[in-house]
């Protein structure tokens, strides 16, 4: 297979129909090699317009790396600047990783599943986009703990289903926190943004992803 090619159509004939018109986005996704973020027998379709599972250890993951448009849409959608920071929960095979860390200055990035932080170090370190990634194998919620820090971009890269009020807190003023917020079978896309007035919610397009580890799995909220 010429995964190059591949590469190309993935762009054509996915990213861009799905409304990705923006050209650092585009060209972050091209230089990329996604074939070098999934496991070896998924290698043939690393730049499918689907979920790839990500079992890379003694058992199933549950975790999946998501079609690439979603990330494309992603990126677009939080505009991340060359001087801005970004905590990421969930690193998943560390291909969102990559992508974003040629847009930020900075990416401290936490994934709770030991086998799948070793997989993605890995990937990063053959990629050479390990330098300046700042990687944790431990659950996310760890970076709150640890420091008072905030970021200018948090990205959950799996589902929650209550709003995540302890990431927000810990927005700059005019950052963004995306992640994926419902229930199967109907989940958002949402990226909210830190004003001057409070949290502005913002619902970018419908799509499904597994529950993100170590945040609640029930919605306990009843009227």
């Amino acid at each position: 297979m010429n995964l190059e090619q591949a590469r190309f159509n993935m762009i054509e004939q996915q990213i861009r129909p799905w409304r990705v018109n923006d050209a650092r986005v585009l060209d972050i996704l091209g230089k990329v090699l996604r074939e070098e973020f999934v496991p070896q027998s998924w290698r043939g379709m690393a730049y499918a317009d689907t979920e790839v599972p990500l079992n890379v250890g003694p058992r199933p993951s549950g975790q999946v790396i998501l079609p690439p448009r979603v990330d494309a849409r992603m990126l677009q959608a939080l505009q991340i600047q060359p001087h801005e920071t970004v905590l990421e929960v969930g690193t998943g095979s560390g291909y969102g990783t990559a992508l974003v860390s040629h847009c930020s200055r900075l990416i401290q990035s936490w994934e709770i599943d030991p086998e799948l932080a070793a997989f993605a170090a890995a990937n990063l370190a053959r990629t050479g986009l390990d330098d300046g990634l700042d990687l944790h194998a431990g659950d996310g919620h760890e970076a709150l703990k640890a420091t008072d820090t905030r970021w200018d971009v948090i990205i959950l890269s799996g589902a929650v289903v209550v709003e995540p009020g302890d990431f927000l807190a810990r927005l700059n003023p005019g950052g963004r926190l995306f992640c994926f917020i419902g229930e199967a079978p109907v989940m958002e896309a949402r990226v909210y943004t830190r004003t001057a007035e409070g949290i502005a919610p913002l619902n970018i397009f419908e799509t499904m992803a597994p529950p993100l580890k170590g945040f609640p799995t029930v919605n306990h909220f009843h009227f």
